[in-house]
């Protein structure tokens, strides 16, 4: 079907004149004329007679007219959606947050995307760093929120945020008498809960490394997530670095946290993406992700005590 033809006609069929017709079309009144008779032809119906005042349609023409309009509204609103989903307002985007940082800055950014554009199907999932980044380079994610650093050259990791990282120590522990500073000395021997290395160890290391920067630290015991660390710091297992979002969104009773010293330790959020195959939907993501300050909770009095 010639769309040009249709419109022609539609148009033709609202005016009932060719002057006026090939007015509004911007057209010359012969054109207009010849794309009328090559219509009729290419649908073998006489669709319009003229007369000396301007034209009358046929009752097939009246039909066709009809349809005319209505495949005309829906040429229109399927361009209208696809420039909003060129323009990343419609269609889909796939996204999965990182558990240690479930509250906070990545759930605030979903929810302003999600209010903002709301013809975007959002999914969303919950996994750790080495997932997230599998699922990114398997194609089944868009975007997912991750703790860099990464050293995965074919991903693309914009740092959205980082935070203090606070030590947690079972209340009735030494250490956790006094609201001063920790000096990194006094953790070197210490007994460590920490996660799987394996879950992201881009922040395992950048971890260990601010905290216990001479020597490893003499890991004890693994746990899954942050909750099940703070109940073995509660039990009395160890010490555990902690980013201070999640320390106080538990608040586990039997731990407390405590600042170390300067250096103020931080933990980064980032959102991690494939640069080559980034839809529009995650450019506007990104767009609305700014960098943010490194938190500051020397003043928080919540960060000291159980």
């Amino acid at each position: 079907m010639d769309l040009r033809r249709m419109r022609y006609f539609a148009v033709l069929a609202e005016e009932l004149n060719f002057t006026r017709a090939a007015r509004r079309l911007r057209v010359a009144q012969p054109a207009l004329s010849q794309q009328i008779k090559a219509l009729e032809r290419q649908l073998g119906v006489q669709l319009v007679e003229r007369t000396s005042r301007g034209c009358t349609l046929t009752p097939i023409g009246g039909a066709v007219a009809e349809e005319a309009r209505q495949l005309l509204h829906q040429v229109a609103e399927a361009d209208r959606r696809i420039a909003a989903v060129a323009r990343g307002q419609q269609g889909s985007l796939r996204v999965a947050y990182t558990r240690s940082a479930r509250g906070g800055v990545s759930d605030a950014l979903m929810g302003e995307f999600r209010s903002r554009y709301p013809r975007v199907d959002v999914a969303l999932q919950t996994g750790w760093t080495a997932l997230n980044v599998d699922e990114l380079l398997a194609g089944r994610l868009d975007a997912a929120f991750v703790r860099p650093p990464l050293d995965v050259p074919e991903l693309a990791c914009r740092v959205i945020a980082e935070e203090e990282l606070l030590l947690a120590v079972p209340s009735g522990h030494p250490l956790a008498r006094g609201r001063g500073r920790l000096d990194r000395s006094a953790i070197r021997d210490e007994p460590v809960v920490l996660w799987p290395r394996d879950n992201g160890p881009g922040m395992h290391a950048s971890i260990t490394g601010q905290l216990w920067p001479d020597r490893p630290p003499r890991i004890v015991r693994e746990e899954p997530d942050d909750e099940q660390l703070l109940l073995a710091v509660a039990a009395g297992h160890g010490i555990a670095p902690i980013p201070a979002g999640r320390a106080r969104v538990f608040r586990i009773p039997g731990v407390s946290l405590r600042h170390l010293a300067r250096p103020v330790p931080t933990v980064a959020l980032g959102l991690a993406h494939h640069p080559r195959t980034a839809s529009p939907a995650v450019q506007l993501l990104l767009a609305m992700a700014p960098r943010i300050g490194v938190a500051d909770t020397a003043s928080d009095p919540s960060a000291d005590g159980s």
